[in-house]
Formats: structure tokens, sequence, C-alpha cells
């Protein structure tokens, strides 16, 4: 089905959320019709941020908004949906479109399994109804529900529409660039090589693939990198807990900027406790690359800043390759917490592998690295 014709009949004229590969169609749409613009469509840093958003606007409007998110996304929006938007507390209508990642019985990475198998029921446990679209869905049916869905809606009940893979679809082309020249995968090879064998924990998304495929290309062991394939914002945490209880390691957390931005209290935390074992890196290409390179508000955010205001010792941003080595090599040479914002360019090549290793083959060669 083309996207346009599902946005036809929801009939709303603000959209919110965090973008997915699933529901590519949709985000490109909505960036080609909208691109950011704070009446019609905002990208926020997670989804119940996006479920707050969407309170807002429907109480300064009466209008209903859409939020988009992948299947990843609900755990975000369950403590604002029960408290927040449910009908025996504000009875904040919502419309939900949601990428069906780790569909049962669909090929999906192993982040995503569990999350599929609980997608539809996770809905029903919070009282939202839901219809599943599919390749085959046609507009008549789409038509019905979204009849059915009004009635519910009118009640300050959310309803959500499940997004299998391929059902969407959208002929528009949509150029997410920006101006730094930073290759991303060079810089991950160069972090890897600074940090020789400390231990490394990567964010989600191509940065993990990046940093496995770097490790196979020099025939060396992947026993030194924690890859969080999944839990999206949360790997400077795991780094954290890692060095507090392991100060004779020095731990390198490798973050993305909207996973960064996803969770950024995170930064507070860190700056608070201070470890001086650790350095966190933020490769901010100003883009939700992953999932098709909608952007995120990093650009416009001095990371620097907001790391020093955390209480961070250093934080130092870097955009050419002089700037990387000789941030690398302080960090490297650093007997306290730094920060290290790398700017890069958008874009990965076309046959960049995934890991080999399943997560916990991934987790348990880690623990026996650090702990051995």
């Amino acid at each position: 089905m083309r996207v346009e014709r599902l946005m036809d009949l929801i009939g709303a004229d603000f959209y919110t959320g965090v973008p997915d590969s699933q529901l590519k169609a949709l985000c490109n749409c909505l960036m080609s019709k909208y691109g950011i613009d704070p009446h019609h469509h905002i990208i926020a840093a997670n989804e119940g941020n996006c479920a707050a958003l969407a309170a807002g606007y429907h109480m300064a409007t009466g209008k209903v908004p859409v939020v988009y998110m992948q299947n990843s996304g609900e755990g975000n929006i369950i403590n604002p949906l029960a408290s927040l938007l449910n009908d025996k507390v504000y009875a904040i209508p919502a419309i939900f479109i949601i990428g069906w990642r780790g569909e049962p019985g669909v090929h999906d990475e192993p982040q995503h399994i569990y999350q599929g198998m609980v997608t539809t029921k996770l809905l029903d446990d919070m009282d939202v109804a839901s219809y599943v679209i599919g390749p085959d869905t046609t507009e008549e049916e789409l038509a019905e529900v979204m009849g059915s869905f009004t009635g519910l809606l009118s009640q300050g009940k959310q309803v959500a529409f499940v997004v299998r893979k391929g059902a969407l679809e959208f002929d528009g082309k949509v150029d997410y660039k920006n101006e730094f020249t930073l290759n991303r995968e060079f810089v991950v090879g160069q972090i890897a090589a600074a940090a020789g064998e400390d231990p490394i924990v990567s964010t989600t998304g191509k940065i993990s693939r990046e940093l496995f495929e770097y490790r196979t290309a020099q025939g060396m062991s992947h026993k030194y990198d924690f890859l969080t394939v999944g839990s999206m914002g949360h790997c400077s945490s795991i780094a954290l807990g890692i060095a507090l209880n392991r100060p004779e390691l020095k731990v390198w957390c490798i973050d993305g900027d909207g996973a960064a931005l996803m969770h950024m209290g995170s930064m507070a935390v860190i700056g608070e406790n201070k470890p001086a074992n650790m350095v966190h890196i933020v490769i901010n290409n100003t883009a939700h690359e992953t999932v098709g390179g909608m952007p995120t508000v990093a650009g416009s955010v001095d990371l620097p800043g907001v790391a020093r205001a955390c209480g961070y010792p250093k934080a130092v941003t870097v955009s050419d390759e002089e700037g990387l080595a000789s941030a690398l090599a302080e960090a490297k040479a650093s007997e306290e917490l730094i920060f290290v914002e790398i700017k890069c360019q958008v874009g990965a090549r076309a046959d960049l592998g995934r890991p080999t290793t399943t997560a916990i083959e991934n987790k348990n060669n880690f623990m026996e690295y650090i702990n051995g």
C-alpha cells in the first residue's frame, strides 16, 4: 500500500516519532511532505517523549496526533501511555504506527526476537486496540478499521497500526546528508586501534556492526567488545557499570548521537560518578542512520557543553583526522573521565555485515575477557 493513502485515511496533520527502518516509507514521506515542522512533524528523542508531545498537541488543538515508532519503543511509551494518555487518567486520544521488527516466523536480528513476540500482546495489555497492516492489506480494509478506531478515539482511547515488513511504499526520494567529512567506519577503526586491548562497549546499529567488521578484517578476537545490539540509549550506562566495578580497566564507550539523546539523563549520572577509567565517545552524524537517515537534533546541541554541565572534567569536539588522532591519544593517556564528540558524515558501505556471533556468545566472551 502507498503510504500516502494510509495517511489520507488516518486524516491527521501532526506526526511525531522515532524513526524505524520498517517505517522508512512513512518517514521519508513525512520528510518529503513536511520536513521538520513544529506544527506538523517532530522527530523526538524517545518514544515516551513523543507520547507526551502528542498529549500537549491534543490539548492545544483538540485534534488527534499520530506517534510512530519501532516496536522496541513500546517500552518507552508504557509509562506515559498508562499514566497520562489512558482513558482512566486524562483520556487523550492518539494513533500509534508501529514497525513490527521480529515478527514471529520472519527472520530478524536477536534484539528483535522477544520484542516481536510480545508486540501485539503489550498493546492488548495496555488497552490499545490494534490492527496489523501487511503487504496485502487493502484500502477498503483500512477504511473500515479506521471507522471503528474513530469511535474509540472519541472516547479518549488510543489505537495502533502495526506494520509488517514491506507493507508500505513510497516512491519519493529523500537525501540525508551533512557537511562533515570523516567516515564513521574509519573513525570506529581508529577508536579500536587507540583502545588497544581495553574493553569497548558500543551502541546499537551500524557502529557495532562496523566494530565487528574491523576486528574481523584485522584478524582480531571479538572478546574486547560488548556489542549493545539493542537497548538504544543505554550503552553508556553499561560502560559506567563496568568502569565503576573494574577500576583497573580503561573502559571505552562508543555511543551514537541518536542514542545519546534518547536517554541523555545517563550523562548526568556518569558525570556525578566521574569514573577516571572511562572514555565516553559520541559519534555524531546528526542522523538516525541505521534506520534510514532521518535527522536528529544533535546538529544543534552542544554535546560537549552538556557533558561539562553534567560534571565531565574534560569534553572536546573533533571533525577531522588530525583532531581525531589527537583526541584519541589524549583519551588513551587520560586519568580522568573524558568525553569526545566526533562529527562524521552520513553513510555506510552497502555490503556492511552483521555480527556472526550470538548475543549470548558475545556477552560470555566479553565477560571472560574482562574478568580474566
